[in-house]
């Protein structure tokens, strides 16, 4: 919507301007407002597109502890423990056999299958529930002088024009993020992949009591759960593959057969309701500072989703900037803002090797031949049979936990 450069502007004037509000900006304005820092929340996608928007649903263990121990759900139902499905290890399928993990027994952890726009809501309820300052469904948002006197321009959806005077700016407004190119100096690392996923929600029961990631001399698959009656499923494509070429039984075709093994399993099908390619690539931009913005989620880092880690690590960013914002603005200290950048992206540089990991030791890449097909069966065959290698990835998937 176009208004008029003579409208009057709403002004408004708060501590802390988050941009995003997706789990890591609902997250970040939780944690600030429990520490008693009032901020504004603006995000250009409505409540409605964010909660009917399928993504990634892993928690790792300290992601559930900040649903559960920051008062997200307050004096009701921890809905994360009590809808969430946790998972105690995973199946690696390869050579057509099947072998569990078992998370529990090598490092006492699990994760818990919950959407993300599961967490979304829980956090956009629990910001609704405190007062929280919220615009969703905003556009041509600005955001303006941030190493002075950071200002958020927007409008709103009724097409009011709205100012918000901040002290400090978080930027957490993911991929495609507007913040992100207003921190000078940065660096960026990138690498491209060079397959993707093809995505499918399906109305069938479940396959699998956990999830299984599966290697074929076809390729790699994922079998994952949403819910009783809906499951997500996966199989590397081509980065160009065409949804609208995959008819059901074309797709139940391609995943029973990268699937399939000596031991008889099959996938249980039915009529699917969602179909998309998901591109892969890794990204970090440092410095997560820059004057009175800080980026975070994101803005600043994605993962190929082979790891389970994009909004865990979204999560951890915040957790981590929302103690060094609170000590920073209580002590009128900016410069404490400097550690934010390398207490994050010490997870992050781990989270992208382990995802970076996960995804070469599972997925076949063009050209390659004999060789690298049968190193990476070793691979694989090394892996489960060595306790020491279970260990290391049941710590990595499970997350590093802090405490």
């Amino acid at each position: 919507m176009t208004t008029p450069s003579h409208a009057p502007v709403t002004t408004h004037r708060t501590r802390v301007a988050v941009v995003g509000g997706g789990p890591a900006g609902l997250m970040a304005s939780h944690l600030l407002h429990r520490a008693g820092i009032d901020t504004v929340v603006v995000d250009h996608r409505t409540v409605h597109e964010i909660e009917t928007t399928h993504r990634a649903g892993i928690l790792e263990t300290d992601s559930v502890r900040l649903l559960t121990e920051t008062g997200v759900y307050g004096d009701g139902p921890q809905r994360v423990l009590t809808e969430g499905d946790r998972h105690g290890g995973i199946f690696l399928r390869f050579d057509g056999a099947s072998h569990h993990l078992d998370f529990e027994r090598l490092v006492g952890n699990s994760v818990w299958l919950y959407p993300q726009t599961e967490v979304f809501t829980d956090l956009h309820r629990a910001r609704t529930r405190d007062g929280g300052n919220l615009h969703y469904g905003v556009s041509d948002v600005g955001v303006h002088d941030v190493t002075g006197s950071p200002r958020v321009l927007f409008t709103a959806a009724d097409g009011s024009r709205h100012e918000v005077q901040a002290e400090v700016v978080v930027g957490a407004d993911g991929s495609r993020s507007v913040c992100r190119d207003l921190v000078a100096g940065h660096q960026r690392w990138f690498r491209e992949y060079p397959f993707a996923w093809f995505g499918i929600l399906c109305e069938a029961p479940k396959s699998s009591p956990e999830l299984i990631y599966n290697r074929s001399e076809t390729g790699f698959a994922l079998i994952s759960q949403r819910t009783e009656s809906v499951q997500r499923m996966y199989f590397q494509c081509d980065p160009a593959e065409e949804v609208g070429d995959w008819s059901d039984a074309r797709i139940w075709d391609e995943l029973q057969g990268r699937l399939a093994g000596r031991d008889g399993f099959e996938l249980v099908e039915g009529p699917v309701i969602s179909r998309s390619v998901l591109p892969f690539r890794s990204f970090v931009q440092t410095p997560m500072r820059h004057g009175r913005l800080v980026l975070a989620g994101d803005a600043a880092h994605t993962v190929p989703p082979t790891g389970a880690k994009g909004l865990n690590l979204a999560l951890a960013d915040v957790r981590v900037l929302a103690e060094v914002l609170t000590d920073a603005l209580a002590k009128d200290d900016l410069d404490l803002l400097d550690e934010y950048t390398d207490r994050a992206l010490a997870r992050v540089w781990k989270a992208q090797h382990f995802s970076y990991w996960m995804t070469t030791m599972l997925h076949r890449s063009p050209g390659t031949e004999g060789f690298d097909d049968l190193r990476q069966l070793g691979e694989l065959h090394s892996l489960v049979s060595s306790e020491a290698g279970s260990t290391y990835l049941a710590e990595g998937y499970t997350g590093w936990p802090t405490r």
